[in-house]
């Protein structure tokens, strides 16, 4: 059996969720349009008045994502301002966090299984991993629970998407 390298179980996947996560919000203005409404309404829809707004659940992927491959690479994410207010916005922040994760190269990931990687919330919480468990604990459980979000919101909003909007098509 060929194990899979950190390159592999992050950089594809990263990919492909992102842009189904592209998919899903062009299938939202699609539906808006087709229904005369608009879509921006969709961004600050919630699941439940505590959970994150569908903008939001967005910039957490995003973040997450290229968090990711910035520290099993070591090197500092980029940051982003979370002023998006379009679906177009989003797709932008969406599209730019794609181009990024795309330029890291299994030379650059391969071999972080065992890099350390401290995750700083505020001044007194702060979580340590190793990359490996990063990876698997943290990043891919993130990245799915809030496309999950989207997906969930955009769905309860009458979006005609189905499971394979989430998975992809290979």
């Amino acid at each position: 059996m060929t194990q899979q390298s950190m390159y592999q179980a992050s950089v594809p996947v990263l990919v492909r969720m992102l842009g189904n996560l592209r998919g899903l919000l062009d299938k939202a203005e699609a539906h808006a349009t087709e229904h005369k409404y608009d879509p921006q309404v969709l961004l600050t829809t919630r699941l439940y008045p505590d959970m994150y707004p569908l903008i939001r659940q967005v910039q957490i992927v995003c973040d997450n994502a290229k968090g990711c491959v910035a520290r099993l690479s070591g090197q500092e994410p980029p940051k982003h301002e979370d002023n998006e207010v379009t679906i177009t916005d989003l797709r932008a922040r969406i599209d730019k966090v794609l181009v990024l994760v795309k330029t890291f190269t299994p030379a650059h990931i391969d071999g972080s299984e065992g890099k350390a990687i401290e995750l700083k919330f505020g001044p007194t919480y702060t979580l340590n991993f190793t990359g490996l468990d990063y990876l698997n604990q943290f990043v891919l459980g993130n990245v799915y629970f809030h496309i999950s979000m989207v997906y969930a919101i955009l769905r309860g909003s009458g979006v005609p998407i189905g499971k394979m909007d989430f998975l992809g098509k290979s």
